[in-house]
């Protein structure tokens, strides 16, 4: 069963997808199909938003957003386990994106899961959006309306004042 906070996610990307999968993986061209049911069977846990998208240069992938209220340190681990699963079921590669929503703290977010034992090495990479980082502007210049009930912790670029010397 999904939480309320997975259904509020799935309604507010589904408002702009095109412009959301546009934002989150920085590629020009994609275009966002169908949001996909992310419940996995062998977990108990459902990922927030799964969308099939294409783009000309990629061709057909997913792309995974996992958003967070607080990164917890077990996201790494957790970010591999969505990408192969989501991989398997749909056949189709996965572009994942960590989405977290307030800072906890000024721990470095790490952008890949890595293990090795044995001589035996696992990397998965993924996207990580911290939106403390993220210009308010884009909210309205892209237009990004998911990213409208958020407007209130994105970042403000305030310009510096003109003082002397400066034209």
């Amino acid at each position: 069963m999904s939480k309320p906070a997975d259904v509020s996610t799935k309604r507010l990307i589904s408002l702009a997808p095109n412009n959301w999968v546009k934002w989150v993986t920085q590629i020009p061209d994609v275009v966002a199909g169908e949001i996909l049911n992310s419940e996995f069977q062998w977990i108990s846990r459902e990922s927030d938003v799964l969308i099939r998208v294409e783009s000309q240069e990629y061709g057909k992938f997913l792309v995974l957003n996992e958003l967070q209220l607080r990164y917890k340190p077990e996201m790494p681990r957790r970010m591999r386990a969505y990408a192969g699963l989501a991989e398997e079921k749909y056949q189709l590669p996965t572009y994942p994106v960590l989405i977290n929503i307030l800072k906890t703290s000024d721990v470095e977010i790490p952008t890949r899961y890595e293990s090795n034992i044995a001589g035996l090495q696992v990397r998965q990479d993924y996207r990580v959006i911290n939106l403390w980082e993220v210009d308010v502007s884009i909210a309205f210049e892209q237009p990004l309306p998911s990213l409208l009930p958020f407007v209130p912790i994105l970042k403000v670029d305030t310009p510096r004042p003109k003082g002397n010397g400066d034209s």
